[in-house]
C-alpha cells in the first residue's frame, strides 16, 4: 500500500493520500486546504486518483476537494448525513475565521455505514461513526482505520459544533472503534498516528 499524509491548512488537517501498489489506482481522504501540494504529491506518487474520500463535511476536511477534483476526475464521497453540509462551508468559514475556501462540489456518492471502498487491489470498510457531526464515518482495512475527526491521538472529537453529540460520539468509539484488535493503526484527521490499544490504555478521555 502506498499512504503519504500531509498536513494541510490552517487548522493542520491530516490529508491522506491511498493508493494500490499494484495498480496504481488512489483516493484522497479528507482534502482540507493547500490542493497544489496535494496533487503534487498525487503526482510524485504516480497514482491515478478515483476517489476523493470526506470523513465529514467540515470545512477543514473539504476545502481543497473542489480544486482536487477538477484536477483529478475523481468522484467525491461522504456520508448521506453530511453531505446536506457541505453547501456553505465556505461561507462558514469566511464568517467565523477570515479565510477563504472555494465551495466544495456536490458529492457524486452517498456513503452509508457497511458500504465497501475499493481502490485496485485495497478494500476499506465504512463505518458510520456519528458524534462529532451526524454523517461522520471512519475507513477500515489492512490492519488499519482512518478516523477522521472522531478518535485522535491521546483525545476524541469536539461534539460542541452543529450536530455533534457527545453521547454518539462515546458510542461511535465503543462499538465500531475500540472492538478492533489492539494493533489496528489509527491515522487520525489531525495529529500523529497510534494504535487502538494504545487509546484503550492510555486515552483520557475513554477512562470510565
Amino acid at each position: 500500500m502506498i499512504l503519504k499524509r500531509l498536513e494541510v491548512g490552517p487548522f493542520y488537517s491530516n490529508c491522506y493520500i491511498v493508493g494500490s501498489e499494484s495498480t496504481k489506482e488512489g483516493m484522497i481522504i479528507d482534502p482540507g486546504a493547500e490542493a497544489e501540494q496535494i496533487l503534487k504529491t498525487v503526482k510524485d506518487s504516480g497514482l491515478d486518483i478515483k476517489s476523493i474520500i470526506l470523513t465529514h463535511g467540515h470545512i477543514d476536511h473539504v476545502g481543497a476537494s473542489k480544486e482536487v477534483k477538477e484536477v483529478t476526475g475523481a468522484e467525491v464521497a461522504i456520508h448521506s448525513d453530511d453531505a446536506k453540509s457541505l453547501p456553505g462551508q465556505e461561507q462558514f468559514a469566511k464568517m467565523m475565521f477570515g479565510i477563504s475556501f472555494p465551495p466544495p462540489p456536490p458529492p457524486d456518492r452517498l456513503l452509508h455505514g457497511g458500504d465497501s471502498i475499493d481502490i485496485g487491489d485495497l478494500h476499506f470498510l465504512v463505518l458510520h461513526t456519528p458524534g462529532h457531526s451526524p454523517g461522520g464515518i471512519c475507513l477500515l482495512g489492512d490492519g488499519i482505520v482512518f478516523s477522521g475527526d472522531t478518535l485522535f491521538n491521546t483525545g476524541i472529537g469536539r461534539y460542541d459544533l452543529p450536530g455533534g453529540n457527545y453521547n454518539q460520539l462515546m458510542n461511535s468509539i465503543s462499538t465500531k472503534l475500540l472492538v478492533l484488535p489492539d494493533d489496528t493503526v489509527v491515522y487520525p484527521g489531525h495529529g500523529p498516528q497510534t494504535t487502538i490499544g494504545a487509546e484503550r490504555r492510555g486515552n483520557p478521555f475513554l477512562r470510565l
